[in-house]
């Protein structure tokens, strides 16, 4: 029986033969947009949380975590100073929140197609996004980030992909082409940097993951993945870093030793960040052979 008096449950599949389950003491608000159904409940243990489709997106105890991660090493990737950044989903506001947290930003876009959940977001999760929707250096385009990437002009920094997996129904399944990766590949600078979140990279459930990174290395001159624990998603979750720099180059501008001291600076002159930092840097990027094989059987 469960151990957790006077709650409900939430239980989501994450893959075959696995369920997580999650205590939830509120239901603040529930529905479906034209394109997805959404929840935000609240936790005992990870406070609130945001769920899209049945999946967990981001819990209030930990979003740090994946937030962090999934922009600061890109930022760091490119040179440390980034200035024109973009946002390809991104509903919360938190990858936008961490990419205005970076000094040198002028102008971070972020384009996500549902603006329901958006504005539910901004109602329900203002520490999500921390005023980041107000400030003067973003741009908020509610739109496809396809059709955004092929149409739009102007050379980025850094530009994140903080979408769903490439998984067949999916309508993401379209972001995660090699004609999308060539648009993106097309607006970044010379040392510019893709980064995106890329799916659960567990020992049990890393195979998608390895599928993502195989189909990045066709596309990009240099593909970096990395991972974290993320205790929302009870998982390690995977991400990558693409560059049209060379292979040799790129991986010194994210594992050398000089970098490390060059991130401690960084992750000061950013301020407010609770997870990454130089030691974080190392982990993530310091992956166990399971996933390092993984990347070899589908490279031959």
């Amino acid at each position: 029986m469960p151990k957790t008096e006077n709650s409900q449950w939430y239980v989501e599949q994450v893959g075959k033969g696995e369920i997580h389950g999650h205590a939830i003491a509120e239901n603040l608000v529930a529905g479906r947009t034209d394109f997805q159904s959404y929840a935000i409940v609240v936790s005992p243990l990870f406070g609130k949380m945001l769920v899209l489709d049945g999946d967990t997106q981001s819990a209030a105890l930990d979003e740090h975590i994946y937030h962090e991660a999934l922009v600061h090493p890109a930022c760091v990737a490119c040179g440390g100073r980034p200035e024109r950044a973009l946002v390809l989903g991104g509903g919360e506001g938190a990858t936008l929140r961490e990419l205005l947290r970076v000094p040198s930003i002028t102008l971070a876009t972020m384009v996500d197609i549902d603006g329901e959940v958006v504005d539910i977001c901004r109602r329900h999760l203002p520490e999500w996004s921390a005023g980041a929707f107000e400030s003067t250096r973003a741009e908020l385009i509610i739109g496809d980030a396809r059709e955004h990437i092929f149409a739009s002009r102007g050379q980025l920094d850094v530009i994140i992909g903080d979408l769903t997996e490439p998984l067949e129904d999916s309508p993401s399944a379209q972001l995660h082409t090699p004609e999308m990766y060539a648009a993106i590949r097309s607006r970044l600078t010379a040392t510019g940097v893709y980064a995106l979140q890329a799916s659960m990279s567990g020992p049990h459930n890393f195979q998608l993951h390895a599928d993502m990174i195989a189909r990045l290395r066709d596309s990009f001159e240099s593909v970096l993945p990395y991972s974290v624990y993320v205790p929302a998603f009870d998982t390690e979750w995977g991400f990558a870093l693409c560059s049209s720099v060379k292979p040799e180059l790129f991986e010194d501008a994210v594992g050398s030793t000089a970098l490390f001291e060059a991130i401690d600076l960084y992750a000061g002159r950013c301020g407010g960040l609770r997870f990454y930092d130089a030691e974080s840097h190392r982990r993530m990027f310091n992956l166990p052979r399971y996933m390092r094989e993984a990347y070899r059987a589908r490279t031959g």
